[in-house]
């Protein structure tokens, strides 16, 4: 037999936890003692590995509460250009609370109203706006970029801060008379959604309202659309760019 093979320690012996330490043998098994050393039982003292500090485990920090929307968005510094906060959803999709709690906020102000169709700007405007379409149990559109749609579309160019861009939508998507809801992650300059609204506008569509989690109310998105005679929905606000 093994000598160096821990085994069960006799009844009452004063060891408060047993556990693995990484980096060892699956079967090097350690014990806290009551006056707080690590030691393998069983194995005579000069013998004993040296003193072994343990990391606390995830269990004993207390996370942060999370109560709202914003609570659930991390901020990446430097993405995708240095200067730039980023504002990153990903975490509150991937969390179930609070992505269900970011969808009913969005739902809520339109409780009663009719809504035919949802457009949800590309990219993440299209997990929004699917799930809302859902919630709503009504047709769900995706407005994309320039060569993204396979059948017969209308496009609309945008500025960029540097040059420009197009955005297109399939011509059939919408009917003339329609009530639509436009859904995406984010509002910053507001040009992604004003191309959308004149696509939709195009066809024939009557936006009930726009509705976003984050604006950056530094860069005047929302202005724009109201401008544009539209109704603003936002979740929570971020300073800065």
């Amino acid at each position: 037999m093994d000598a160096e093979r821990p085994r069960s320690p006799p009844k009452g012996a004063p060891f408060a936890a047993e556990f693995t330490l990484l980096g060892l043998a699956s079967d090097a098994l350690f014990r806290q003692t009551p006056g707080g050393q690590f030691v393998r039982p069983f194995l005579p003292p000069e013998r004993q590995p040296t003193t072994i500090k343990m990391c606390p485990t995830t269990e004993s920090r207390p996370m942060p509460k999370k109560t709202v929307v914003k609570d659930y968005i991390r901020t990446i510094v430097d993405f995708p250009h240095e200067g730039i906060m980023f504002r990153d959803v990903t975490t509150l999709f991937a969390d179930p609370r609070g992505f269900r709690m970011a969808i009913d906020q969005m739902l809520h102000p339109y409780a009663g109203e009719r809504i035919d169709k949802v457009v949800g700007l590309e990219a993440r405007g299209f997990i929004l706006g699917g799930a809302i379409a859902h919630q709503l149990s009504v047709g769900f559109v995706p407005i994309r970029k320039k060569g993204k749609l396979p059948g017969a579309t209308i496009s609309q160019d945008y500025k960029l801060e540097y040059g420009e861009a197009i955005v297109e939508i399939h011509d059939d998507a919408i009917q003339p008379g329609e009530k639509v809801l436009v859904v995406d992650d984010l509002l910053a300059t507001g040009g992604t959604a004003s191309a959308g609204i004149k696509l939709i506008e195009q066809l024939g569509g009557e936006i009930v309202s726009c509705s976003f989690i984050v604006d950056l109310p530094a860069l005047g998105g929302r202005k724009v659309l109201e401008d544009m005679g539209m109704d603003v929905h936002v979740l929570c606000e971020f300073e800065g760019d």
